[in-house]
């Protein structure tokens, strides 16, 4: 698993130290003082854009009389921070690759060195290839044109005023900008007039020290690692109006959140700015907090997450370079926001220093096994067995796919079924209600797997109008840099089924008979390989019209891309490739359960609506960390109430920040002591009602998901599903690939099916149903390396 250094409350910042010795006669005058070089924007081997920031510490005396070399030649350093004992400032001028920053003294020489690595502010860092074709977003969220790239001659068209093409941009660069808004007293942001004026709509805000100051913001942006960054900092109107774009960090509480988005997307995209709720995330500015944001750390654009690290920590580096280095950094985000704060935190230790992952995933690679299984047996109970009235039921559904079914939900192809089957005379079957799996994940399967289906904004634009034909839209083609090409020039799928027993807790549950099981399993199937998927057909693709001139357009199922079978013949499952799953787990993309820092994991409570954050994940994660380390000590669980609220629940982020900020306040009081034993006394598991009032908080309110005990107070309030592979026989984790198999016969022996005797016929049918075996988990994923 990789892991990428980065400075921090919580991991040590790079430094450099060299004490030399004088003559011998041992007077004081023949021995070198002692000076510290620490490197603190970034670690040694990550800087970019051409500078650093650094501190020297050390007698005032010698630090007066040092001078620093940058590769053997003489270079000076912009003070920012003087003080006694301790210089801090900007070395500029570093060259592409290695450099050596030496610092000199006139008597005694080299005191102190450092070997430093630039990188482009374009990037990359260490992601690897960059991706391309790639569609500049400048223009439709900023406004502004990108920088013409020297030589190219395609990818996105510059234009001038008039709308002539004066070049192409394949980076998306833009220099970096700063604008002055407010917000407004109806809540919402604008632009700072530029006349001076003290708009009579502005609005104050209070800050953590108790200050009632104007709600002022100095905005910058620009782009780093080709992405759009953003910074957000309270300012005055002073120095808005006298000294536009100063350094002027009085209203900031010393406090950087780093704001992370969700979404999926397959890449392709420097992608949207979300202003209000993100980048200017305004009960969190107004505190004097300063936010920093980067449309590279947006899983809607790309769920690359080595790319998101590096993304993340060129921004941090220059946000350090810029306002100096924070107390700590925070981490907020929901979905995959919440997700990129674990990963982040187990592979890039010190970039945040802790965090609010809210509504988060254990990963985004280990939710495509069980959620690649919702459209196979969704398929299976529409279709295949539409003649069972089980599925007719659909809080029989859960029997299945684990997750959540209610009627309280509609099916919005209900309609479409039913006109399918008066008009063609198909029996796909029709329950009252959705699954998660219809309501949230319909469509994951296409995003996440078929090469065909996909797109971003602005790519008509692109050009030649050609360049985006041959994109793979697929995530593992999206990080094919970490999974690398098959035979076919795709690349390596992960999606594996084989030996999977779908249903079998519904089996010993008694919910479906032997021979349910046995037709189930035969004939759920799997997916085709990405080389021999075709576009999909409506909801996906076309329309309802479309559907009633060529019914077989219809396929919210996206079967027309599975291996089925007719007849008895048991249909293919799909065999993912073992050198994917390696490197999903060597390269991180896999959440192993390291994660030493502060995390509030804050979930409302949305199972009724089906909403696609189901609260069983935070309790995988919880048993990662337990796997990994043993403990999960770091870690507090926080559910509110949705049930029976408009837009959601009850926000409890800015209670968690508060309970954050007081947990940091002891770590840097108490170094001494561990993350655990710093805990504040509201840093404990709990549970809130829909306006966000205490239900019950201690040790024990989780009992009984992870552990045998009796259901703890929280447990009995929210009931939790699972999944179609926690349904197969798999644990809660959620993290094999590809399960160790056993023979049939064995697995009849040790109790794998209950109280179910199958018959000698039946033995049959399952043997061949799975002639190398069924899942074994009692062994370790078969795709860790």
């Amino acid at each position: 698993m990789k892991r990428y250094a980065a400075g921090g409350v919580l991991a040590a910042m790079s430094m450099a130290m060299l004490v030399g010795c004088g003559g011998s006669s041992g007077s004081s005058r023949d021995i070198a003082p002692s000076v510290t070089l620490d490197i603190i924007s970034s670690a040694p081997d990550q800087v970019s854009g051409g500078d650093v920031r650094i501190g020297l510490h050390g007698d005032d005396a010698v630090l007066s009389a040092l001078t620093l070399r940058l590769n053997g030649e003489s270079t000076t350093m912009q003070v920012l921070v003087p003080g006694d004992g301790m210089l801090e400032g900007l070395v500029e001028g570093l060259a592409p690759g290695d450099n050596q920053l030496e610092v000199v003294h006139p008597q005694f020489g080299v005191l102190a060195d450092q070997t430093l690595v630039n990188h482009p502010i374009t990037g990359p860092m260490f992601s690897g290839p960059q991706q391309y074709p790639f569609v500049c977003m400048t223009v439709h969220e900023l406004g502004i044109q990108p920088l013409v790239d020297d030589g190219a001659t395609e990818g996105f068209p510059v234009l001038d005023d008039e709308d002539n093409v004066i070049g192409y941009s394949r980076d998306c660069s833009i220099e970096p900008y700063v604008e002055y808004w407010y917000r407004t007293t109806g809540n919402s942001y604008a632009l700072l007039p530029l006349d001076g004026s003290r708009p009579a709509n502005l609005a104050m805000t209070t800050l953590m020290d108790g200050r009632e100051v104007d709600f002022i913001v100095r905005w910058e942006r620009g782009t780093i690692n080709r992405f759009i960054y953003s910074y957000a900092m309270l300012a005055t109107l002073d120095e808005a109006n006298e000294n536009p774009g100063a350094l002027d960090t009085d209203l900031w509480n010393g406090r950087l959140l780093y704001r992370f988005q969700g979404g999926v997307g397959i890449g392709h995209s420097q992608g949207r700015v979300d202003r209000d709720r993100r980048a200017l995330h305004p009960e969190v500015l107004g505190l004097g907090y300063a936010i920093a944001y980067s449309t590279g750390n947006r899983t809607g654009e790309h769920y690359n997450l080595e790319l998101g690290a590096e993304t993340a920590l060129m921004v941090k580096e220059h946000f350090i370079k810029r306002y100096g280095a924070p107390l700590y950094t925070v981490g907020l985000g929901a979905s995959g926001g919440g997700i990129q704060q674990y990963m982040y935190a187990q592979n890039a230790p010190g970039l945040i220093d802790a965090g609010v992952p809210v509504q988060a995933y254990t990963d985004m690679v280990t939710q495509t096994i069980h959620i690649g299984d919702c459209e196979l047996l969704e398929h299976y109970m529409d279709v295949t067995d539409a003649d069972n009235e089980k599925w007719h039921t659909t809080a029989h559904r859960s029997w299945l796919v684990g997750l959540h079914a209610t009627d309280n939900v509609p099916d919005p192809m209900a309609a479409a079924k039913q006109m399918l089957n008066d008009m063609a005379g198909t029996n796909y079957g029709i329950a009252p209600g959705s699954t998660e799996c219809i309501e949230s994940w319909r469509g994951l399967t296409p995003l996440a797997l078929n090469p065909h289906f996909g797109s971003v904004r602005e790519q008509q634009k692109m050009q030649p109008s050609s360049i985006m034909d041959n994109v793979h839209w697929t995530h593992t083609d999206d990080l094919v840099n970490i999974y690398g090409r098959d035979d076919t020039g795709h690349a390596r799928s992960l999606f594996d089924n084989v030996g999977v027993q779908y249903g079998l807790q519904a089996l010993l549950d008694g919910h479906i008979t032997g021979e349910e099981f046995l037709d189930l399993n035969a004939k759920v199937g799997g997916w085709k390989h990405p080389s021999e998927m075709v576009q999909e057909g409506f909801p996906f693709i076309g329309s309802i019209g479309d559907v009633q001139s060529n019914p077989s357009h219809f396929d919210p199922w996206s079967r027309r891309n599975m291996n089925l079978s007719a007849g008895d013949t048991p249909a293919p499952r799909t065999e993912g490739d073992i050198l994917a799953m390696n490197a999903a787990y060597e390269s991180g993309m896999v959440f192993q359960g390291h994660a030493d820092i502060p995390l509030i994991d804050w979930r409302p409570y949305l199972e009724e609506v089906l909403d696609m954050h189901n609260v069983h994940q935070s309790f995988a994660l919880r048993q990662r960390m337990l796997d990994a380390v043993g403990h999960h000590d770091n870690q507090v669980i926080w559910f509110t109430d949705a049930r029976g609220v408009e837009n959601n629940a009850f926000d409890q982020t800015p209670m968690a920040l508060a309970v954050i900020d007081e947990w940091m306040t002891n770590i840097r009081e108490n170094p001494e002591l561990s993350v655990a034993e710093n805990k504040p006394a509201a840093a404990v598991d709990s549970c809130f009602d829909n306006h966000g009032q205490l239900i019950a908080a201690d040790e024990t309110v989780w009992n009984g998901i992870l552990d045998g005990e009796a259901e703890g107070a929280c447990t009995a309030t929210f009931p939790i599903y699972t999944t179609s592979r926690i349904v197969a026989g798999a644990p809660i984790q959620g993290d094999f690939f590809k399960c160790a198999l056993k023979p049939v016969q064995t697995a009849l022996a040790d109790g794998t099916y209950g109280d179910w005797a199958p018959s000698a016929e039946e033995i049959t049918r399952l043997e061949a149903i799975f002639p190398d075996g069924v899942c074994d988990y009692s062994q370790l994923d078969v795709g860790r390396p």
